[in-house]
């Protein structure tokens, strides 16, 4: 256990030196290659105006999503009234959806348990 510790430190201690050399440059090269998503001046206020007009704006695409979402609810109602001319490559869609949605319950529920499969361990 005291060698396992020891060597992540080394491995902690090399990533810090590479960071130290090289994380100005990576810094400068980041900013370089994203410089049109930079809003002049960067300062605290701008970036507080940013973030109220990203709020208003997902606040004013509700109405549109509300939309979206009804439409998508009564195709899938028309679709269950309709179920007999129901083809396959629509059930095998619909049975995709339902087992991917049942993996990222299940995936949620392992990390939330913090990783472990089954059980709780201290």
């Amino acid at each position: 256990m005291a060698s396992k510790l020891q060597q992540l430190q080394a491995r902690a201690a090399q990533a810090t030196q590479f960071v130290t050399k090289h994380g100005n440059a990576y810094y400068k090269q980041l900013l370089e290659q994203n410089k049109q998503y930079v809003k002049d001046p960067p300062t605290v206020e701008t970036c507080n105006e940013l973030a109220k007009q990203l709020w208003y704006t997902r606040l004013a695409s509700i109405p549109g999503r509300t939309e979206s979402f009804w439409k998508e609810l009564d195709y899938v109602k028309n679709m269950w009234r309709h179920r007999k001319e129901l083809k396959v490559e629509d059930a095998g869609i619909a049975a995709l959806f339902g087992i991917e949605c049942w993996a990222w319950y299940c995936a949620g529920e392992i990390i939330g348990r913090g990783f472990t499969f089954t059980g709780y361990y201290p």
